[in-house]
């Protein structure tokens, strides 16, 4: 077992999220082409990454009932903060902080079943399978963590404040990485519910809160062009990363 595997893997998030110190003064239509990338690489993520995975590891009920409870909870979640409507014509530098709040929420718990994949792997650590799922959840971070801060920039963030978000979301993988390492197979059956729980989660945020306001200012062919990338870069970092 290795903890320093754990360690490296969820602080490659804060890695990720430094490049967003060095965006300043982005334009309206900037922060809806951001936010629509963001989207594309969130489903990418959800469609060609966790919900295989989930499906790879248990079956097509846990996977429906994962995504199902993933989507009820956030739903219920939304629910309970004060709603303030999008009105596209009011000052671009105000916030949505209930799109924040979900946003953050959603992407921590993406980051749950990961840090419990690199716990039970480096504790059954079969033929070095620890130091190989390290390394890959790790380099996944690297971009998790720069969309992460890069979402909170679009929504007027400073970027400071944006990359300590963002490292905390790599912690709490961290967190559930040293309940999977100290408690090895007595949380190995949750990894693919958690996996499709994620994919529910993100799914739920990506059509609730991004895409409505990123098509909401004239912008519209221009975010779906960025979505269209985003959900393609996600696909061809999945693929150099395997």
């Amino acid at each position: 077992m290795s903890l320093s595997h754990i360690i490296i893997s969820s602080l490659c998030t804060s890695l990720g999220a430094m490049p967003v110190l060095l965006i300043k003064n982005v334009s309206h239509r900037g922060k809806d082409t951001l936010l629509a990338y963001t989207a594309g690489i969130m489903v990418a993520a959800s469609a060609y990454g966790l919900i295989p995975s989930a499906i790879k590891l248990s079956n097509l009920s846990v996977l429906v009932i994962g995504m199902l409870v993933g989507t009820f909870v956030l739903t219920m979640i939304e629910s309970l903060i004060p709603h303030t409507d999008l009105d596209h014509s009011k000052d671009p530098s105000t916030a949505n902080p209930r799109a924040v709040f979900l946003f953050l929420i959603a992407m921590s718990i993406h980051n749950l079943p990961e840090g419990l994949s690199v716990g039970i792997s480096n504790y059954h650590n079969e033929e070095g399978a620890g130091s190989l799922v390290a390394f890959a959840i790790g380099l996944q971070n690297i971009p998790d963590g720069f969309l992460v801060a890069l979402f909170l920039v679009t929504q007027n963030i400073k970027p400071l404040i944006a990359v300590f978000l963002a490292s905390l979301t790599g912690m709490i993988e961290m967190l559930s990485g040293l309940v999977g390492i100290f408690f090895g197979s007595t949380f190995e059956n949750i990894v693919p519910f958690g996996l499709a729980f994620a994919a529910g989660s993100m799914l739920f945020v990506v059509y609730k809160e991004l895409i409505p306001e990123s098509h909401g200012d004239g912008n519209e062919r221009t975010a779906t062009i960025a979505f269209i990338f985003g959900f393609i870069t996600m696909i061809l970092l999945t693929e150099w990363f395997r």
